[in-house]
C-alpha cells in the first residue's frame, strides 16, 4: 500500500488496541491513546526504509534517503545469504528483512529498551522521529506542499509538549508495565504494531509479503504470504483509495470512541 494508507491504517489499529484493552480492564489514559495512535501511524511507514522512492525517504532529508540506501542493501544481503532453493533472484531489499515479524519485534524492543534507560532526551527522540513520520503519512497533502523545516518543526514541538504531558503523574508513563525503571516500556508496542500492520497490508497486494520469515515454506524461506490473488490489489489502485482509506477512518473512529469511553 501506499504510505498515506499505511499510516491510517496504523492508528486505526492502535485506537483499536486501546479499546480491546480498556475492555479487558486496562484502559489507557487519553495520552497514550493519542501518542500511541500518532506512533503507530509513524511507524507504519517505517518498514519502507528499504525502499528510496517511499515517503519515508523524504522524510529527513539526506539522512533518510541515506539511510534507506543501507537498509536496501543489508536487506538484499540478508536475502542472498538466507533464500530457500524455491525463492527467485533479486536485484534489491525491498520488501524482504524490513516486511518481516522478526523486524518488528527486533525494532520495537530496540525502542522500549531505550526509551528505558535513554531518560526523557531518548524518548522525545522517538517522538520527534515518529510524529514527522505521522505527519508525513496522514498530514501527507500538506507536508508533500510545505517546507521539511516546517514539518520537523511541528514535529519537534509536539514530541515536546505531548513527552511533557505523558511524564505527568497518572499520564501513561507507567501506563501496563508500573514496576519501578519500567516507564515508557510500552513506547516499542505501536512500533511493533505499526510494522506489523505495514506487513499485513502489503500482504493484501499483487506481490504479497513475506511476513513469516524466517520460518520456512515449502521450498521458500521468503515466501510472500497474501490472500488468493483474486483478492489482492496494486498499491495505490481504487480499493485503497475509495474503500480501504475510508474503512481505517471509520475503524480508527470507532476504536477511538470504544477507548475513551473506559477513561
Amino acid at each position: 500500500m501506499m504510505g498515506p494508507a499505511h499510516s491510517l491504517s496504523g492508528a486505526a489499529a492502535w485506537l483499536g488496541v486501546g479499546a480491546a484493552v480498556a475492555a479487558a480492564g486496562h484502559p489507557m489514559p487519553w495520552p497514550v491513546l493519542v501518542v500511541g495512535a500518532l506512533i503507530c501511524a509513524g511507524a507504519a511507514l517505517a518498514p519502507d526504509l528499504d525502499h528510496k522512492s517511499a515517503t519515508i525517504s523524504r522524510a529527513f532529508g539526506p539522512i533518510s534517503r541515506a539511510l534507506c540506501g543501507i537498509i536496501d542493501k543489508l536487506s538484499h544481503s540478508v536475502y542472498k545469504a538466507t533464500r530457500g532453493h524455491g525463492d527467485p533472484r533479486r536485484n534489491g531489499g525491498h520488501r524482504t528483512l524490513t516486511h518481516t515479524w522478526l523486524w518488528a519485534v527486533l525494532i520495537g524492543g530496540g525502542t522500549s529498551a531505550l526509551a528505558m534507560t535513554g531518560g526523557r532526551w531518548a524518548v522525545l527522540g522517538i517522538l520527534f522521529v515518529h510524529l514527522v513520520l505521522a505527519v508525513e503519512g496522514l498530514l501527507w497533502r500538506a507536508a508533500r506542499t510545505s517546507s521539511d523545516v516546517l514539518v520537523w518543526l511541528l514535529g519537534a514541538t509536539s514530541a515536546w509538549i505531548l513527552a511533557g504531558v505523558l511524564n505527568e503523574p497518572g499520564n501513561g508513563a507507567g501506563w501496563l508495565f508500573s514496576d519501578p525503571g519500567q516507564e515508557y516500556l510500552w513506547l516499542g508496542l505501536p512500533i511493533v504494531l505499526g510494522a506489523l500492520v505495514h506487513d499485513i497490508g502489503d500482504a493484501l497486494t499483487v506481490s504479497g509479503c513475506p511476513i513469516l520469515w524466517p520460518i520456512p515454506i515449502g521450498r521458500k524461506r521468503w515466501y510472500p504470504i497474501g490472500p488468493p490473488k483474486a483478492m489482492r490489489f496494486r498499491a495505490g489502485s481504487w480499493v485503497e483509495l475509495k474503500v480501504l482509506m475510508p474503512a481505517f477512518l471509520v475503524l480508527g473512529g470507532l476504536g477511538g470512541l470504544g477507548a475513551l469511553e473506559f477513561i
